[in-house]
């Protein structure tokens, strides 16, 4: 049962708040947050324990077999059958220990950082719901099933991102997100039927058909399809893992109370594509579908060159850290893409640690500074906010790739695998936005906390007055900056630590999905050296150039963005791909909405024809019948004998 209570306790949570919510809505008298507070962090922090006790036979004794429950049966229709069922294997346990470990991090850190909210308890509800649905997704044991967690954290997104639906463009991000996933979710379901529609034909009654251990025994009859298949999935994962196309909904998901921006972008939904990609390995292989993995892999190159270079020149402290956050979910993808499975969740991981310390960092600087987000505007935060600069700043040396954090190990078995698998000009492109990641934190580090205070200068009226940090934030970011430490050495590399006396445990955890290399023994472990050494360096080169740059010659970038004009707004407007999507995609759906389908055939044929029209002929023709009903004994006897005659001349005629 212990799975089950895994995904109950934070829906307990939810419903409980829920209730609250209810409550003061009715009765208009809150309940005490510190209440609300305890029931949305105790649930979730309860599922966090039971998940370790779950996983420490996987842990400590090194189990292999996965653990299986079955709830109940679902969907029983002749001989197909799926079940409501959950799956603990060594993928699932990373994901529900990030997922609840982190997830309850979160939670605590929001006590302080919603403090004085009228919606407290609708918050924690929906923190709780969200918790509750990606638990779904990661311990599914079926296709369907996780599904329904799938759509879970879309509709939990909606919610959180449009939280304050009163402002009308935080709510039309909320919309975003929603709209922009459903058409990633189609994709999703498109890949679903096609593997009913290989399988189902052939399928015994009782089967669990889209359980992921039947689709593995079945590989070989679904490999016709395979192609098309994981490409329909893919499409899916861009959505939720914001890539590109798919990617426009994540930055304007910053419209959120910030703790849900750590929990998006850290613990939950942009992870569940990645993760449902690697669940499928045994689909998604240069075996059976090679085009969609070299598409993969491309687009995930893609999207972490691109992403990057939008962060350079943003000034939103959390639009920074959105795409970083794009551009990061880009080198899982391209994990994925070159077949190094086991690198991309290893990413992932890391990932989670350090970008949920970053976005909670930055909600840190705005709750301090009144909900200022224009890093232009801040400075010299260091000394006022010595915890968050601190650990602010070990999270970005972890994710600039700066060893011996975290990000260095993970990123770096990325580009590893991508460039001893021939994917040698992907490698270039990843390597490149590796640099620029490094730069664009560091400016970021620089502006927020270094130099001189710019709040002054643009007239803050508490520019002497930098908000104190509640312990409840403080705490969390330590927790978090440690992992963003030591989260990365379960997987130093065996090139790297045999010397040391370290082993590569991630290596063994997650063995399958190795990429095929022609390089083997010392040739292989020479090259990991040499590649780990100038990608610190290279990391190492831009933290050290950013710095420079805004504290010692803050002229520059000015300068520069006067002579590049054009690239500068390019970058500034995100390549305009909004305005683009607007222009190509969403006007002339409206206009064909509003002129074909409103005007033209609801309101023209609809209406007027059919509707108004039938309106207009029964009131002519009931205007007629009732000429002949008025009343007059005489006028009866004249339409009697009209008819009369009528009748006789057709019959004599």
């Amino acid at each position: 049962m212990d799975l089950a209570v895994i995904l109950l306790l934070p829906l307990l949570g939810s419903l409980l708040n829920g209730a609250f919510a209810v409550k003061a809505s009715v009765t208009k008298r809150p309940l005490p947050e510190l209440l609300i507070a305890i029931v949305g962090v105790l649930f979730p922090f309860l599922s966090f324990l039971i998940a370790v006790k779950a996983s420490l036979p996987f842990l400590l004794n090194g189990q292999l077999a996965p653990t299986q429950e079955h709830l109940f049966d679902w969907v029983v229709s002749g001989p197909f059958s799926v079940s409501a069922s959950l799956l603990l294997d060594r993928l699932s346990v990373v994901m529900v220990l990030v997922v609840t470990g982190v997830g309850t991090l979160i939670h605590f850190y929001s006590r302080g950082y919603m403090h004085g909210d009228a919606g407290f308890a609708r918050y924690y509800c929906y923190l709780n719901l969200f918790l509750f649905s990606m638990l779904v997704l990661v311990l599914a044991d079926n296709l369907l099933f996780l599904f329904v967690g799938w759509e879970g954290v879309g509709l939990c997104s909606y919610l959180l991102i449009g939280f304050y639906f009163t402002d009308a463009d935080k709510a039309a991000a909320g919309k975003k997100a929603f709209v922009v996933n459903r058409i990633g979710d189609f994709g999703f379901l498109i890949g679903l039927f096609l593997i009913l529609g290989q399988l189902g034909m052939s399928v015994s009654a009782g089967e669990n058909i889209l359980s992921f251990n039947y689709l593995m025994q079945h590989v070989e009859q679904l490999a016709p399809v395979a192609g098309w298949v994981t490409f329909c999935l893919f499409l899916g994962a861009t959505g939720k893992s914001a890539q590109i196309p798919l990617y426009v909904w994540l930055p304007d998901a910053m419209a959120g109370p910030t703790p849900v921006s750590a929990l998006i972008h850290a613990a939950t939904m942009v992870t569940a594509g990645v993760y449902m990609m690697v669940r499928l390995f045994f689909l998604f292989n240069y075996d059976l579908a090679p085009y969609t993995m070299q598409l993969i892999a491309t687009v995930g190159a893609a999207t972490a060159l691109f992403a990057a270079t939008i962060g350079l020149v943003q000034n939103d402290i959390k639009k920074v850290l959105a795409y970083s956050t794009v551009s990061q979910l880009g080198y899982m993808v391209l994990g994925v893409g070159v077949g190094a499975y086991g690198a991309a969740i290893f990413h992932l991981m890391t990932h989670a640690f350090f970008k949920a310390c970053l976005f909670l960092g930055a909600g840190a600087v705005i709750h301090a500074l009144h909900h200022e987000q224009d890093i232009q505007k801040m400075g010299g935060l260091k000394s006022k906010l010595p915890v968050v600069f601190v650990t602010f700043t070990i999270a970005s040396l972890a994710i600039a790739g700066i060893p011996p954090l975290a990000g260095f190990f993970s990123k770096d078995e990325i580009l590893f695998q991508t460039y001893v698998t021939g994917h040698r000009y992907l490698y270039t492109v990843a390597f490149i936005a590796a640099g620029f990641t490094a730069f664009y934190m560091f400016r970021l580090v620089a502006l927020t906390f270094l130099g001189k205070s710019s709040l002054e200068h643009h007239g803050h009226h508490h520019a002497a007055h930098v908000q104190k940090v509640p312990f409840s934030m403080q705490s969390v970011l330590v927790v978090l900056a440690l992992l963003s430490v030591v989260g990365g050495w379960v997987g130093i590399p065996d090139a790297l630590g045999h010397g040391l006396g370290l082993h590569n445990y991630w290596q063994a955890w997650l063995p399958f999905g190795v990429g095929e290399t022609s390089l083997e023994g010392h040739n292989v472990h020479s090259l990991e050296i040499e590649l780990a050494f100038i990608s610190a360096l290279w990391g190492a080169l831009f933290v050290g150039l950013a710095i420079y740059i805004y504290l010692k010659k803050p002229a520059w970038p000015q300068n520069c963005a006067q002579k590049l004009k054009w690239v500068y707004a390019l970058l500034r407007e995100k390549y305009f791909i909004d305005e683009i999507y607007n222009a190509l995609i969403i006007q002339p759906i409206k206009s064909v909405s509003q002129y074909v389908l409103a005007k033209f055939c609801d309101q023209g044929i609809i209406d007027t024809l059919f509707i108004k029209g039938l309106a207009f002929f029964t009131q002519v023709g009931g205007g007629l019948v009732n000429r002949f009903q008025n009343g007059s004994v005489n006028a009866y006897v004249l339409y009697f004998f009209v008819a009369l005659i009528g009748l006789l001349t057709w019959a004599l005629v």
